[in-house]
């Protein structure tokens, strides 16, 4: 298991986090990097980097063989797949492993078996954790239908190997079931290089609520406690906060121990998140695990003091988590508010163009995960994530002001972004109040 170069197949401020954790752990890391890409700034902070392409995803960042190429030419060990792209395809964990690389990861196994979420749901369920209906989306028109009428609407269209809200789409009724799975499989396919997509039973309007979870080799499993990503448009989060507001005790605790059990189901290894939806009367269903880092996981570094992509790499390298579950704490509250080069104006439409940087937010409790630079070209390649704003409090209240705050010092031009509209979220009486829902946002801009 151990190695000394890791090669990182991914891009943007994912990629900076783990060349920062490879120096930290005194590892060679190996940035690839697109010909769009060329003069990203966090390429000169890596051991070394190779281009691996064009701009298009599919012939780069997208391409196992292009990724394999580079893997052996510089002598890459092993390979961090951080997030989206090829971060949860279990054909690539496959290659990986046959040539000797080690995969900073879950094993294969578990891969196909959670990139099944048929499977993944029959699984957990075993393991007596409650999940809502779903189904593979079949080839024929007419099974589709009877499929869709069995589950009941309304119901949601996903990628198998989605993420990210991409590849998702709500039918509310059978007329929109085939322009919904059509729509959704050409969107997956450009965005995971595959088109299987499932069907699940719908719930209007939940909190989506996530339970992180570290798992090592040697059979040690710990949760580090929920975040609630409730805050999304059209199933792309926006704003994640740690510990989830108004929860009862009771919840939280049934929460950590159905993603712990859930976790074990699957024999888990590595960083995974289990996501679940409440409701009602504080109802939970499982809806899906995801075997990799999640965009949203600083909130949880920051009540928990943990470096979650450090201790990845530590995991696949062999080592022991060093902590049980009981030596795990959870220290004050924690919002994450997601800037994206969108115009919400324009129902988010990607904003394109040469960034200019007047002013980044810093001080007490402040952290921004970024990778822009001043005089950057903002292309439409690529994921529209600039910047992940983080801000601690000793309370809720405390991390909500120093948010505001530091989104009046998040100042740039040249694209636009969805600043301004988190500024309106984390300030709306529903969210200081704690009323939030999945559609809440949608609901806010009138979609």
């Amino acid at each position: 298991m151990s190695f000394h170069s890791v090669l990182i197949a991914n891009r943007g401020e994912i990629a900076l986090r783990i060349i920062e954790a490879c120096r930290e752990l005194s590892l060679d890391s190996i940035a690839v990097y697109s010909e769009a890409d060329a003069e990203m700034p966090y390429l000169r902070l890596a051991g070394r980097a190779i281009c691996i392409g064009p701009a298009n995803p599919a012939k780069s960042y997208l391409s196992i063989p292009a990724l394999l190429s580079a893997a052996e030419i510089t002598g890459a060990e092993a390979i961090h797949p951080g997030y989206g792209f090829l971060a949860e395809n279990p054909h690539f964990v496959e290659v990986c492993e046959d040539q000797g690389l080690t995969m900073i990861g879950p094993p294969r196994s578990v891969m196909a078996l959670l990139g099944d979420k048929v499977a993944a749901r029959n699984e957990v369920a075993h393991a007596g954790v409650p999940v809502l209906p779903g189904v593979a989306v079949p080839d024929d028109p007419e099974a589709l239908e009877r499929a869709a009428a069995e589950i009941g609407f309304p119901l949601l269209v996903k990628a198998v190997f989605g993420g990210g809200g991409r590849g998702m789409r709500w039918v509310r009724g059978p007329a929109e079931l085939l322009p919904a799975v059509l729509a959704a499989a050409k969107e997956a396919r450009g965005a995971f290089a595959d088109d299987a997509l499932y069907l699940e039973r719908a719930v209007e309007d939940p909190r989506h609520i996530e339970v992180q979870v570290l798992a090592d080799l040697h059979g040690r499993i710990v949760h580090l406690g929920e975040r609630d990503c409730s805050v999304q448009r059209r199933h792309q989060k926006l704003i994640e906060e740690a510990p989830a507001p108004r929860l009862h005790e009771e919840t939280r605790r049934r929460l950590h121990d159905m993603a712990l059990r859930a976790a074990k189901a699957v024999s888990y290894r590595n960083a995974g998140t289990v996501e679940f939806v409440v409701h009602g009367d504080e109802e939970i269903h499982f809806v899906e695990m995801n075997a990799r880092i999640q965009v949203e996981h600083p909130v949880t570094e920051a009540v928990t003091g943990l470096n979650l992509v450090k201790e990845q790499i530590r995991i696949a390298r062999g080592d022991s988590l060093g902590f049980d579950q009981q030596d795990v704490a959870i220290t004050g509250h924690a919002i994450e508010c997601r800037i994206n080069a969108e115009d919400p104006g324009r129902g988010f439409l990607p904003s394109c163009g040469t960034l200019h940087i007047e002013e980044l937010p810093s001080g007490h409790g402040i952290r921004i995960d970024t990778h822009i630079a001043d005089g950057q070209r903002v292309t439409p390649h690529y994921d529209s994530l600039l910047a992940k704003v983080i801000a601690w409090g000793r309370d809720r209240e405390e991390a909500r002001i120093r948010m505001y705050t530091a989104l009046e010092r998040f100042r740039v031009s040249g694209v636009s972004t969805t600043r301004t509209l988190a500024q309106e979220v984390i300030s709306h009486p529903d969210f200081r109040s704690e009323r939030i829902g999945t559609r809440f946002l949608d609901d806010l801009l009138g979609g």
